[in-house]
């Protein structure tokens, strides 16, 4: 590489010597297109849960995602093991888990609302309040900070209109800081919705708005061509 820093094409994993497309490496040609009621219960906690399109008024749960939900209570002995990917279906279904919801949650699975309220606000992952189609999750840790972490995330709020954890007035774009997202190999990493994009510089942020707005509309989902 003659001293040169290796730079993938803004999307998840080294191809190496292989000539793999976006969707090979992030396995969408072989897992196809989940349904909302799941496939084997082993698996029917592992689905994406921060979509793109989302109802804050949808019923927990009903139809595809009662089944769903109840495959998932089937794989854990205990109610409590069973609340997390319980958690994950409600903000897949609504987009955030707001106190009322986790007071449903914890009526569905027989446990305390305060045991409930306790677990979803210690961890990060679930939205306390409503965020855009995409949540742009920018990581600010050691290794994406020396790298220019900091100038990436400036980048998308400038490009998106926003502040820090503010919405844009479009409805599209939510822009957070995260801590480490385990691609320390790839800095800068940011993680929109359930994709990784790696090794994004400040030239590569108005490709990857362009795309996820083109998703929006319909277009294509070709990985933008970082400089």
């Amino acid at each position: 590489m003659s001293g040169a820093r290796f730079h993938n094409p803004g999307w998840a994993g080294n191809t190496g010597e292989f000539d793999l497309t976006e969707d090979d490496v992030r396995g969408a040609g072989y897992a196809g297109e989940l349904p909302p009621e799941g496939r084997h219960p082993s698996t029917a906690a592992s689905h994406p849960f921060q979509l793109v399109e989302r109802d804050p008024a949808a019923p927990l749960f009903e139809g595809p995602y009662q089944e769903r939900f109840e495959k998932i209570r089937s794989r854990y002995p205990t109610a409590m093991a069973a609340l997390l990917p319980a958690l994950n279906l409600a903000q897949e279904l609504r987009g955030y888990v707001s106190p009322e919801t986790m007071d449903e949650v914890a009526e569905l699975l027989g446990l305390g609302s305060a045991y409930v309220r306790g677990v979803a606000t210690f961890y990060t992952m679930y939205n306390k309040r409503p965020v855009g189609r995409f949540l742009i999750q920018v990581c600010t840790n050691i290794s994406c900070n020396l790298c220019g972490a900091d100038e990436v995330l400036a980048a998308f709020l400038e490009h998106t209109g926003t502040e820090l954890g503010d919405t844009s007035a479009d409805g599209n774009f939510t822009v957070a800081e995260a801590e480490c997202l385990a691609a320390c190999g790839f800095p800068t990493c940011v993680q929109i919705n359930e994709r990784y994009f790696e090794d994004v510089s400040v030239a590569d942020v108005p490709g990857i708005l362009a795309r996820l707005k083109s998703e929006l509309n319909g277009g294509g989902d070709t990985a933008p061509t970082p400089e």
